[in-house]
């Protein structure tokens, strides 16, 4: 199955929140882009990072359109796991037989039916008395948990089949020819049902959406008398200590406990070594199998689930009591676990060292193992960034440090004043070009009111209105100072800051060029003024001196004509 996805995230959806890496128990996931992604060789297919995700980021794959088509062909028989009591609200199986079969299937059995021969094992192999421990291998999430990662425990894993892969060996042996879907809670069944062979398995979710997508109403079927081919303890399977209630008695030389939850699992595995005489039921779910990762989430959750499928038991092992029941006999249950090895590169000591110096970790007192950014110690998230699977910078503490100290340069080395406000209009920051400007003369004012320095009328305006100011232009008579202030409102009212530029030259300049200008206007008026004198003066001689030539000339022209006419 190398290469192939049946759990992922949208990449859309992830928001660099590490949650899933940290709540994963082996650390199969790895950060791509600032995108969690899933190491498939390393996953259990636990699917706890499906359920924890606060973006809903899980993409599972779907088997419905593979199912589907095999329905068109028909002989398809479903195998459904014991909690679909819960997930679907059902106190009756044969509703849930009708149901599948108006979707096409052509039959449909309680996967119970494959826990009872597995718990029959169970009892054969702890009579024997060969098993220092015993741990169940119902859970195929536990068991590639084991197999990966715990391989002392290897020799305590039952070797026998899960109940899906009992059931599915049971229904062939009917039916050679059947096609076998198992339908159920769990992810980690997707990789189990392909790596045995199964044709296909189906989530309850999946379930649900074939429903809802065909109309089908399970309230609209009637419960039908079955036969249930005698008592049925395995029934129990689902609820945590549901494999333990299943045995009719206790076997002599073992005390038997439940363990749910994959990080208990591991606390149990990892000391394994130390433990004698246990048979141990392990569930990577928390609240075992109804509580899975693909389960309908219903109102008061696992506490309801488990009392339902208690009174679902009850109820099934009154109604059989007399009905007899018969191992089934000649088909082999038996399964062997193998270790199983990730395709992880293993830094050497060096090369851990080199990759911690890198976010400032030198010492044992560096290490802060704060959790944030996914990995349990500092040393474990070095190994991942080793392996690709993480980057220098998802160290929280490293980035925030080195966050602070470049703010922290921008502020102290900036040309321009910057002064940090929180909402009651504290001083939280403030560099020395803002203290300059404002004309403070004391060396720490942290926490002191602005209001002592500097009037805060316009921060108290922005804060009231939750308005930016932009460009404001303000004269501090303080130092004589011509500023250019900018004040932003931080979001969620968690305070203001401002960034207020020296325009003291710039403005003195150009008032300086406005007295310029005013008194070049005025002398220009007044050389205006004069030549208009002057330009009227000119006239005004131009005109006696025209006037007395045009007299002159007429006397002649007179003079002359009298001349003329005396001559005649």
């Amino acid at each position: 199955m190398a290469g192939y996805s049946f759990l992922d995230f949208k990449d859309a959806r992830c928001k660099d929140c590490y949650k899933c890496l940290r709540e994963c128990p082996v650390k199969a996931i790895k950060v791509v882009d600032r995108h969690a992604k899933i190491i498939d060789d390393r996953c259990i297919l636990c699917g706890h990072c499906t359920k924890v995700c606060p973006q809903n980021a899980k993409s599972v794959h779907s088997e419905r359109a593979d199912v589907e088509k095999l329905l068109r062909g028909g002989n398809v028989i479903a195998s459904v796991a014991p909690s679909f009591v819960s997930s679907f609200n059902l106190q009756d199986f044969s509703v849930m037989r009708a149901a599948l079969k108006s979707l096409g299937f052509a039959d449909a059995e309680e996967t119970s039916v494959g826990a009872r021969e597995v718990t029959a094992q169970y009892k054969k192999l702890l009579e024997g008395g060969t098993f220092k421990n015993f741990i169940t291998s119902c859970c195929p999430a536990v068991n590639r948990m084991i197999e990966l990662y715990y391989p002392q425990a290897l020799p305590y894993l039952a070797p026998v089949d899960t109940p899906m892969v009992a059931h599915a060996k049971m229904i062939r042996a009917r039916n050679k020819k059947a096609k076998v879907v198992f339908i159920g809670p769990c992810i980690a069944k997707k990789r189990e049902g392909a790596e045995y062979g199964l044709d296909g398995v189906l989530t309850f979710e999946d379930l649900a959406a074939m429903f809802e997508e065909k109309g089908v109403d399970l309230s609209s079927f009637a419960p039908q008398d079955e036969s249930a081919g005698g008592v049925n303890r395995a029934k129990y399977y689902p609820i945590s200590r549901g494999i333990i209630k299943s045995f009719e008695h206790y076997i002599d030389g073992y005390e038997f406990v439940a363990v749910d939850g994959a990080e208990k699992c591991k606390e149990v595995l990892e000391n394994i070594e130390s433990l004698s005489g246990m048979f141990i039921e392990m569930n990577s779910c928390d609240s075992a199998c109804v509580n899975g990762p693909c389960s309908l989430t219903l109102k008061a959750g696992a506490l309801r689930a488990n009392a339902d499928i208690r009174r679902y038991v009850n109820t099934d092992m009154q109604k059989n009591a007399s009905a007899p029941y018969e191992p089934v006999k000649g088909i082999d249950f038996t399964c062997v676990h193998e270790r199983r090895r990730t395709e992880d590169f293993e830094p050497t000591e060096r090369q851990i060292a080199e990759i911690l110096a890198k976010t400032g970790k030198f010492t044992k007192e560096d290490m802060l193992n704060c959790g944030a950014c996914g990995y349990d110690t500092c040393v474990e998230k070095a190994w991942a960034v080793a392996n690709g699977y993480a980057s220098i910078e998802m160290c929280v503490p490293y980035m925030r440090e080195r966050a602070e100290s470049m703010s922290y340069e921008i502020i102290r080395t900036s040309p321009n004043g910057i002064v940090l406000l929180d909402n009651d209009l504290n001083i939280l920051e403030i560099n020395a070009k803002a203290m300059e400007i404002f004309g403070i003369g004391e060396s720490n004012v942290k926490g002191r009111a602005l209001f002592e320095f500097f009037n805060p009328t316009d921060f108290v305006l922005a804060q009231a209105d939750k308005k930016n100011i932009y460009n404001k232009k303000i004269f501090v008579e303080k130092t004589a100072r011509h500023i250019e202030m900018t004040i932003i409102v931080l979001k969620d009212n968690k305070g203001t800051y401002a960034v207020m530029k020296d325009v003291t030259q710039e403005t003195e300049a150009e008032e300086q060029l406005d007295k310029v200008r005013s008194e070049t206007l005025a002398t220009t008026d007044e050389v205006i003024k004069k030549q208009m004198r002057v330009a009227q003066e000119i006239a005004s001689l131009l005109g006696e001196t025209t006037a007395e030539t045009k007299v002159a000339l007429l006397k002649l022209k007179k003079t002359l004509q009298s001349s003329d006419e005396e001559k005649k």
